[in-house]
């Protein structure tokens, strides 16, 4: 039976409606990128609120990271397996050469990496230039040895083992610790050097991430390790105050790791390796992001431009909040425009 003039329009007028109705949803749906991120666990609550904030102004776009350690992170981008790879290691020129599709490195934050410790007893300790190598290179190896104790006057240190706790997977953190160490003691650069996974002397125990050393710790009296140090703050960790350069006794904070990394030069691909710097906290480092110079599609490249530009611009007024030092603003415009001028389909 043929349809009425009146029913056939009402159908037509529905379908159209429909259209109409559904359009925004199938356009969203279809300009919907998403970019995959694997790396460094240093920066993953900063990396966390950029995401947050990120899609909270582009709902069209979403951002995954997985905090895997910075030796995944750059083991990853060389298979390219992620859209970006982070690392507080910056690459070497042997791994940059392993990237068919070529790399930039894109410095986002700096923070410092803390020395913790589980002492029964002590709730304030220091550790000068000289002791801190010492005890992860094993020439130290009770608590109660003179260096320490010159290093803390008036301080009740136990006649106990010190017991080292490192991280068990390749670490951004580590290096950042290591390349302190190795700075400024030539007994510990030639014994363990620097690294994301050096062969530590000391048969430490191993924990996996920030939270697995942390745990260690927390659980085994006569232990020290080391975090990053806004993890450290957190979770209300006992930390060890440090010597700089200047022989002041320093603990961490976002003020004295800027003081450090106030005066270093960043060169045109944006590697730095400063181990001792000058003033401020010396167990400072920085963390980047890499991106692929090249792409599989436009929507893939523009997206990756879209989500450095905000880490480099809006997201760099949440690192103060979260424990961790901007990039200096000059530095943070050279990367981006590096990123816009670079990256191509």
């Amino acid at each position: 039976m043929a349809l009425s003039t009146g029913f056939r329009r009402a159908v037509t007028a529905s379908v159209v409606t429909a259209a109409i109705a559904f359009s925004p949803v199938l356009t969203a749906i279809a300009q919907a990128v998403t970019l995959n991120g694997a790396g460094a666990t240093f920066p993953a609550l900063l990396y966390e609120r950029y995401i947050a904030e990120f899609q909270k102004k582009n709902p069209n776009m979403r951002v995954n990271y997985q905090a895997i350690g910075s030796g995944g992170g750059i083991r990853q981008t060389i298979a390219g397996v992620v859209d970006f790879g982070a690392s507080d290691a910056a690459m070497t020129d042997e791994d940059m050469k392993k990237v068919s599709r070529g790399v930039i490195l894109v410095p986002t934050a700096g923070g410092a990496v803390t020395p913790i410790f589980n002492l029964p007893g002590v709730s304030n300790l220091r550790l000068s230039r000289e002791t801190l190598p010492d005890i992860f290179a094993g020439r130290i190896t009770r608590w109660n040895d003179p260096k320490i104790v010159r290093d803390n006057p008036g301080v009740n240190l136990p006649n106990s083992e010190i017991k080292t706790v490192v991280r068990a997977d390749g670490s951004g953190t580590t290096f950042i610790f290591t390349n302190h160490l190795s700075s400024i003691s030539p007994y510990f650069k030639g014994r363990v050097g620097v690294g994301t996974a050096p062969k530590w002397t000391t048969n430490p125990l191993r924990g996996r991430g920030n939270p697995g050393v942390a745990a260690l710790v927390q659980k085994t009296p006569g232990s020290i390790g080391y975090v990053e140090h806004s993890y450290a703050e957190r979770n209300k960790i006992a930390m060890a105050a440090v010597q700089n350069k200047k022989g002041e006794f320093l603990m961490p904070s976002v003020d004295s790791a800027n003081k450090a990394l106030s005066t270093v030069k960043f060169p045109d691909n944006f590697r730095v390796f400063e181990g001792d710097p000058a003033d401020g906290y010396p167990i400072t480092g920085l963390t980047w992001i890499m991106v692929y110079r090249q792409y599989d599609s436009a929507e893939k490249s523009n997206a990756v431009k879209q989500w450095v530009e905000y880490v480099l611009t809006e997201g760099q007024n949440l690192n103060d909040d979260l424990g961790f030092t901007r990039i200096p603003e000059d530095v943070a415009q050279r990367a981006l425009q590096q990123v816009k001028n670079e990256v191509k389909p």
